[in-house]
């Protein structure tokens, strides 16, 4: 690489092996040689939906941003400008109601039915979310059949093995996030029911806890687990009584003995994990028209019924000049970053116009509200890029820069979009802009816009994983918000004959530090793994970024195996006075194992 470049973005010369075959299997389709002919695919579909006078000059804008580092998500970049009928939404939220069939009382899909509707959906490349709290609990009366019901986490094996048999579009299987209420009461069975190998293999899992239960724990105080379906005679015969309110309590726990199991399974399992469900819903630029109950697989898009995550990550590592201050101080390029993202915008809305939708529930939830999610990669390497380190105040503070900054660079591009083509229709400003909500804490000046003209977009910013699509087209940055895995770790690869490859796959700050120069053997102490930092520093960045994103981030808290268990446990309650909206953590342990190993 000529020194005299250092000053602009960079790309290591020589492609990595592994970003290769993962761009040419998951990504390049018949004909396409590389990455020029996908984006061009991408770019012509994506501004299919443009006024036909416009279309050639958004085509053009949107290949440029492909090439700048705003890319699509991986549903996007598999299957958009192709014959296939598959969606270019990577994950939705479904509803399933307390029936087997048709329809329940409050409108929800039947168990059965919400499994056709789910099969449907990963059958055309989603993954889904669901909330099982709706199905009457293990020992509550059926009246239809004179029986007792078998609760929702039987059912939730039936989701899994459904899953398991439906090969989604693209050879994908359909992840699935499976969510249970903190007083449902069949919440036991469900935080345990991981601990059986083999069992929801297809399942992330989350409890929904609320703040009245983080309260009873805090002041361990009971706990009721409460159900609006009336109890068979063997749950009344064991004490089961009707509320003031109506519901049925099943049973009385200790809030703390229930968190204490909840602690141990994530601690031992990593599972579940837990979504703050209050602050989800309180944040909500939309708490006026929906209720959120679930969040997509990895847990970065809370989501109503039938809502879908449309994303698009922006390469951060694209934006930093002169890395690692070679020659001259190493920056951030703000101004391109924000061009980049509000174009992204535009892009990412034209997907709702320009995709197949699984089910006509999702098209028009989609086309209501307009619910988009434009995110980064490279956090973790642009930091070091930076000279900063992930884990020191100075870093999460420019964490933060770039995520304030690309928060009013895409609300004011919506405002933009929305002067051009219209507000979403269920917008209502009042409502919007209402204390609490996210909407709320925007700059004055973009809330006088949004009041005046609206906003084309409900939601704007999501922070996801992106493995493969930064495998494919970062180089291996790191992924998302996380911190880089390690400088050099073995990947394993299953091949399509059923063998397995193994890859050295190299982070690509460690190689570009290599490539301008750098003695990789003596790494400047801002090159910081995930390994290698404290839990608490892993939320402290979440806690930096979380104010300036409107949905969420999905980020793993590594935990060191030796990690004390009652530390652990602060981890949440200390999430939960941050209000983050959830927490997944990893442990490594004989019971887990580790999907990557580390070598020099």
């Amino acid at each position: 690489m000529k020194r005299e470049n250092l000053g602009r973005a960079h790309d290591v010369t020589a492609t990595q092996p592994i970003s290769l075959d993962v761009l040419t299997e998951k990504y390049l389709k018949a004909g396409e040689t590389g990455a020029e002919d996908l984006f061009r695919r991408v770019a012509q579909a994506l501004a299919s939906v443009e006024k036909p006078e416009l279309r050639e000059k958004y085509e053009t804008l949107f290949l440029a941003n492909l090439h700048a580092g705003a890319i699509g998500a991986g549903r996007i970049m598999s299957a958009a400008g192709t014959d296939i009928q598959a969606t270019l939404i990577n994950c939705f939220v479904q509803p399933v109601g307390d029936c087997i069939q048709g329809v329940d009382d409050e409108g929800f899909p039947g168990i059965y039915e919400a499994l056709r509707e789910a099969a449907e959906t990963m059958r055309r490349g989603g993954g889904v979310g669901y909330d099982f709290s709706r199905i009457r609990p293990r020992g509550a009366e059926v009246k239809g059949t004179a029986s007792m019901a078998s609760g929702p986490c039987s059912y939730i094996n039936v989701f899994d093995q459904s899953c398991s048999t439906v090969e989604s579009a693209g050879a994908r299987r359909g992840a699935q996030m499976g969510v249970l209420r903190i007083d449902h009461p069949d919440v036991l069975d469900f935080i345990t029911a991981k601990r059986t190998p083999g069992r929801w293999n297809n399942f992330n899992v989350s409890v929904g806890v609320s703040d009245a239960f983080i309260q009873a724990v805090l002041d361990d105080q009971p706990w009721e687990l409460v159900h609006k379906a009336p109890p068979g005679s063997t749950v009344l015969a064991q004490g089961a009584y009707q509320r003031a309110d109506g519901l049925w309590a099943y049973q009385t726990v200790q809030a703390r003995d229930l968190w204490d199991t909840i602690m141990k399974s994530a601690y031992d399992f990593a599972e579940p994990g837990i979504l703050f469900l209050d602050h989800i819903n309180t944040d909500n630029n939309l708490h006026y028209c929906e209720k959120i109950a679930a969040t997509n697989p990895c847990g970065e898009q809370p989501l109503p019924s039938y809502g879908c995550c449309d994303l698009g990550p922006v390469i951060l590592t694209r934006f930093v000049r002169h890395p690692f201050g070679l020659d001259g101080k190493a920056t951030f390029d703000f101004d391109s970053f924000e061009k980049s993202v509000a174009l992204q915008v535009r892009a990412l809305d034209n997907v709702l116009d320009v995709t197949f939708w699984p089910l006509p529930q999702q098209r028009d939830e989609a086309h209501a509200k307009r619910r988009i999610g434009v995110g980064f990669t490279g956090m973790g390497n642009t930091l070091a890029m930076l000279c900063l380190r992930y884990d020191a105040p100075e870093g999460r503070a420019m964490a933060a820069r770039i995520a304030e900054r690309m928060r009013d660079a895409a609300y004011s591009a919506s405002v933009a979009l929305a002067r051009e083509k219209g507000a979403f229709p269920k917008f209502d400003a009042d409502g919007y802009l209402a204390p609490g909500t996210f909407a709320s804490r925007l700059p004055a000046a973009l809330q006088k816009d949004i009041r005046k003209y609206g906003i084309r977009n409900s939601h704007l910013l999501s922070i996801a994983p992106t493995g493969t699509v930064s495998l494919a087209f970062a180089d291996n940055a790191s992924n998302g918000i996380e911190p880089p895995f390690s400088w050099m770790y073995k990947r394993k690869k299953r091949e399509a004959d059923g063998s397995t490859s193994e890859y050295a796959v190299e982070d690509h700050a460690w190689r570009l530090y290599r490539e301008l120069g750098g003695d990789v053997n003596q790494l400047p102490d801002y090159f910081v793994s995930a390994l290698e930092m404290s839990a608490a520093d892993h939320i402290a960045m979440m806690e930096s970024v979380q104010p300036f994103v409107d949905t969420a981030i999905s980020k793993t808290v590594n935990i060191p195996a030796d990690y004390p268990y009652d530390d652990f446990k602060g981890l949440y309650l200390h999430a939960w006075r941050a209000r983050l909206k959830g927490l997944a953590t990893y442990r490594p342990n004989s019971i887990l194992g580790s999907v990557l190993e580390t070598h020099a």
